[in-house]
């Protein structure tokens, strides 16, 4: 399995600029120095509410992108809507959080671990400072074992809410390519990135390219989809390089997407960030 590095050598400038742009935005410090799998867990308030069938996952991939994998290990249902505050115009796809509720009868106190599916662009996801809107399955998750209903009868819950590293249990980073892909126009969504969870940028190279220049880098579409107008028909295998938005650790998955690739297919990679 390949090995991750920090590295901004041979990074593109746009993605240098999106890395330090989003990071600072959020934290106003170095980021080369965080690492949610060693930092201490700090918690904050926030709204939390559920949607869609009370065992279920809210909805299928919502404005993220992932589709029906939602319901599927790892993700396993355990998804969340997000309000703007925190849904970073899509680039909190995939991030992970701990969530806990403590002032209802029916609240466990236990914290449970979810992942930035869609958003949530109404109501008190907007009024809130923050607001998690949970799918059935994980609002039902913070509850007493046997008070499930009774806790998702309760409305509008107060939560704590932390940032915490992704944790796939050595899953490689999955790569599905969008079905309007074709040899000069390629999109993908990029799924299970333990660490950080989202990515600052994402480049792509062709067969046969050397260099560091040889990286094109691909614009995100929306939610975790991104995308590279080719202008040329592109030569496969084709390899994929990810930036995490703020520990800056990139990773690449060599020639993962093969020759003969499909649109609607999708590639497992070997790698991944923990």
């Amino acid at each position: 399995m390949a090995r991750v590095h920090v590295s901004f050598l041979g990074l593109s400038l746009s993605c240098i600029l999106a890395f330090f742009f989003f990071s600072k935005l959020c934290f106003c410090f170095n980021p080369k120095h965080l690492n949610f799998s060693t930092i201490t867990t700090h918690w904050s308030s926030a709204g939390a509410t559920w949607y869609g069938s009370p065992d279920g996952y809210g909805s299928d991939g919502g404005a993220c992108g992932y589709g029906n994998t939602v319901s599927l290990p790892p993700f396993s249902s355990m998804v969340t809507g997000i309000g703007p505050s925190l849904y970073n115009s899509g680039k909190e796809c995939g991030a992970c959080y701990q969530v806990k509720c403590t002032k209802h009868q029916s609240c466990s106190g236990k914290p449970v671990t979810v992942v930035i599916t869609d958003f949530c662009p109404g109501g008190p996801c907007v009024s809130d400072t923050a607001h998690f809107d949970l799918s059935g399955t994980a609002f039902g998750a913070m509850a007493i074992s046997g008070e499930e209903d009774k806790l998702r009868d309760a409305g509008v819950l107060e939560v704590l809410f932390a940032r915490v590293a992704c944790d796939y249990s050595g899953k490689g980073v999955v790569f599905h390519v969008d079905q309007g892909s074709n040899p000069y126009y390629f999109a993908m969504v990029v799924e299970y990135e333990e660490g950080d969870g989202d990515l600052a940028c994402v480049d792509l190279k062709e067969a046969g390219s050397t260099g560091s220049d040889k990286w094109r880098t691909m614009q995100q579409s929306w939610g975790a989809v991104w995308k590279l107008d080719a202008g040329s028909r592109l030569q496969p295998p084709l390899s994929i390089r990810l930036t995490s938005q703020y520990s800056g650790q990139t990773l690449v998955a060599k020639d993962v997407i093969p020759d003969g690739w499909q649109p609607g297919a999708t590639y497992r990679s070997l790698v991944n960030y923990l």
